[in-house]
């Protein structure tokens, strides 16, 4: 991992949970103390952006979506969102689902695309910075 990932693992912003290789699981911290765990597929990384999103560690699969982070009305909504891809990617620029189909986004968000010199500190920046914003607001349930 490079030495931003790790600076903000010391920072607390988030925690590598695992490594299995193509997939990488991270939690990553909310403003209320809460950790949400991602699970990304990073096949082909750092070329290939890495897809996924909030992880249920305890059953192996996507969290159920009444755990998931939720929105005043604002950003945190239209990322975290539990209509898109049954809950298997964010809605993000960087994501490697999202991304398809909508090229607008390169010129519309040109520093939200994915970067590989970047790595993965981009992808959960962003998410970090979502789960930080006064958009954000616990899920109806807590974790189990």
């Amino acid at each position: 991992m490079k030495p931003a990932f790790r600076l903000h693992q010391a920072e607390g912003r988030w925690r590598l949970i695992e490594i299995c290789w193509p997939f990488i699981l991270v939690a990553v911290a909310a403003s209320d103390g809460l950790e949400y765990p991602l699970r990304l597929n990073c096949a082909g990384y750092p070329q290939v952006p890495p897809t996924g999103g909030p992880w249920d560690m305890s059953k192996s699969t996507v969290l159920p979506f009444n755990r998931w982070p939720r929105s005043k009305g604002g950003r945190v909504g239209s990322v975290f969102r539990t209509d898109w891809k049954e809950g298997t990617a964010l809605y993000l620029p960087c994501d490697r689902e999202s991304i398809v189909g909508h090229d607008n986004w390169r010129t519309e968000l040109p520093s939200k695309i994915w970067r590989p010199n970047a790595g993965i500190n981009q992808y959960l920046e962003l998410v970090h910075e979502l789960l930080n914003c006064p958009d954000y607001t616990a899920p109806l349930v807590a974790a189990a």
